[in-house]
């Protein structure tokens, strides 16, 4: 009978326990398709989610369209001309590096020893083209990450390798950003002792002082799960964003600070409105508002701010991001796990359901 009244005590532990425990890594899992909560993301004009671009988190039709002649021509040319016309100091150059870095890496993956081979005409081809050596530098570091969960030796291997080549194209390219910036990944997996991470970043700021790229990347060398502790993280956030100039996204930093800390399992159900998060939240809203419109970074930042407003339940406030973003995915939080779009769908779903239970519908959501 003891066995029995322990089970029964357990059972009712696990029941209540249940309903504040939340998986990061499984998404929200508040609302079911079905559900008398759920609501039609459709009546929103919302995109479906088999249309949902994984590739890029916001619009870029000009790097689109050069993919699309590239990975169906084989030829480099395009993406060169492309790397070319983009300015060396701002947010764009370092998503486009990164994209085709990304694009390379993919076909590599699905077919296997022929995949990519444009990038390496591209290198073989122009071996002075600083483009073609920053998006190698990428590549690597991909396919370094890709390959961590195979072995420690491959990783360091392919991160050395990646450390080469950053150095040949910052020697092509003595006041882009880029290749720096692509070494602070090879700094957080070859575990750089904080002097030389200092060394590195400083070069960075040099270059690009308020580059938001930069500084997520930074970012994640200070989190506690790498190198740092998250004092140090937090610290390293708060100190861009009360630097930020007026207009830039680097106010939303501590954001990206607070979602790198947010542990596996959140046992207590209002931890997404605690002051810590809330200001945090208010400080990216805030970078959002003041931000150009035509920001790089900014989908980036509405991504983030989402996933934090929808488990806040400021649904309004969600359903504005929605508004503005939706469409791709491509993007911290949803990248991050096995569906992307599943994930952001979910997420949207629920924002749509919040909204319609506080009295919402698609006639009073503001569209810009």
């Amino acid at each position: 009978m003891e066995i029995l009244w322990t089970l029964i005590a357990l059972g009712l532990i696990v029941a209540v326990v249940g309903r504040f425990v939340f998986r990061r890594d499984r998404g929200i899992q508040l609302s079911q398709p079905g559900a008398p909560d759920a609501a039609d993301p459709a009546a929103y004009d919302f995109m479906r989610q088999e249309d949902l671009d994984v590739r890029l988190p916001g619009p870029d039709q000009d790097l689109l369209d050069v993919l699309a002649v590239v990975q169906g021509t084989q030829d480099f040319k395009p993406a060169q001309r492309l790397l070319a016309a983009t300015p060396k100091e701002g947010e764009r150059r370092w998503q486009r590096v990164q994209a085709f870095a990304g694009a390379a890496s993919l076909e590599l993956a699905g077919h296997p020893g022929v995949g990519g081979a444009w990038l390496r005409k591209w290198r073989s081809e122009a071996p002075e083209d600083a483009g073609a050596a920053q998006v190698h530098a990428e590549f690597l570091v991909q396919q370094a990450w890709r390959s961590s969960s195979v072995g420690q030796d491959d990783f360091r291997i392919i991160l050395e390798e990646a450390r080469t080549v950053c150095a040949e194209a910052a020697l092509l390219a003595p006041g882009d950003p880029v290749p720096h910036i692509v070494e602070l990944a090879v700094a957080r997996g070859l575990a750089y002792p904080r002097p030389e991470f200092d060394q590195l970043w400083a070069k960075v700021i040099d270059r690009a002082p308020h580059h938001m790229g930069a500084h997520l990347a930074a970012l994640h060398y200070h989190c506690e799960k790498w190198h740092g502790s998250r004092s140090q993280a937090d610290e390293f956030a708060t100190t861009a964003a009360a630097r930020a100039p007026r207009g830039s996204l680097l106010s939303a930093l501590p954001l990206f600070a607070v979602y790198e800390h947010v542990p596996d399992l959140v046992m207590v159900s209002d931890f997404f409105r605690t002051a810590v998060v809330s200001r945090a939240l208010e400080g990216a809203l805030h970078a959002v508002h003041q931000a150009r419109h035509d920001d790089p970074a900014l989908p980036q930042v509405r991504h983030l701010l989402v996933f934090f407003l929808v488990r806040a339940e400021r649904w309004a406030e969600s359903m504005d991001q929605f508004v503005a973003l939706d469409g791709h995915v491509g993007a911290v939080p949803w990248t991050v796990t096995e569906d992307p779009a599943a994930e952001y769908a979910l997420c949207r779903a629920l924002a749509v359901a919040g909204y319609e239970a506080n009295g919402g519908n698609p006639a009073t959501l503001r569209r810009p």
